[in-house]
């Protein structure tokens, strides 16, 4: 067993995720992919099945980017062991314990909990049994993830998700990442080299009659107004121009 030291193991981390008794291996892998998603690392694993755990094919290939997480949990004896540091520990039991702790929503729970000075663990049981009701004791809450009536079988990776959502969320969530920029819009002379280009190829196909245009050219230069197309979209209306033109003419035809 390694030694659990929280202050210099998890020093920049409050938040805790420990797994008790956890069978499969890609559950473990895919709990520190869960985890490193919502900016998580400290993962501590009481007794798992397999002593070498971390090593197995399974939890490698499907804790896919999160190796480090990985990399980095603990296995510890007991669950007084992996909650060392720890001020308050969440259980994860679908099912509230008699003279057990307090059972919250995740999202209710967390809205007060995120404004307070703690260091928070989220335990979760075996993929078989759960928690036990002596490890639920331990903790200072329970969550219930709120699910369907009449089922409410979660697998053990798909709850640590949940759960690290929601609190990472209480934490004060990540922005979205949009576009590194604005797409610049294409001016007035790029829009007429490119109505010229399809003019030439409306021409080309017998679609436009030079003789008698119709208005179609204008009509087409208030379209792409209105769209306010980019100097990007610009781009590929001409090359699909030139792509045409190539099907249409002559070999020796210039373009």
């Amino acid at each position: 067993m390694q030694t659990l030291d929280y202050r210099s193991a998890a020093a920049a981390d409050a938040t805790r995720f420990v797994l008790i008794n956890t069978s499969h291996p890609g559950n473990v892998g895919s709990t520190a992919r869960a985890m490193k998603v919502m900016g998580f690392s400290d993962l501590v694993l009481v007794a798992p099945r397999y002593s070498n755990v971390k090593g197995k094919a399974d939890a490698i290939s499907l804790a896919s980017g999160a190796l480090d997480v990985l990399d980095g949990a603990r296995i510890v004896g007991t669950l007084a062991e992996a909650l060392d540091g720890v001020t308050y520990a969440c259980a994860t039991a679908m099912t509230p314990r008699d003279f057990g702790p307090p059972t919250h929503a995740p999202r209710e729970l967390f809205a007060t909990l995120a404004t307070q000075p703690q260091r928070v663990a989220f335990v979760f049981g075996s993929e078989r049994y759960g928690m036990s009701n002596d490890d639920v004791y331990q903790c200072h809450a329970s969550l219930s993830i709120p699910t369907a009536p009449g089922y409410g079988s979660l697998n053990l990776a798909q709850a640590v998700q949940l759960i690290a959502y929601d609190w990472r969320q209480a934490l004060g969530g990540f922005e979205v990442v949009s576009r590194s920029a604005d797409p610049v819009l294409a001016d007035a002379v790029a829009v007429q080299g490119a109505l010229e280009h399809w003019r030439e190829v409306l021409i080309d196909i017998d679609f436009l009659n030079p003789q008698s245009p119709q208005k179609l050219m204008p009509r087409l230069n208030q379209a792409l107004n209105r769209l306010q197309v980019t100097e990007e979209e610009i781009h590929l209306l001409r090359g699909i121009a030139k792509a045409v033109q190539k099907r249409t003419r002559l070999p020796n035809d210039s373009v």
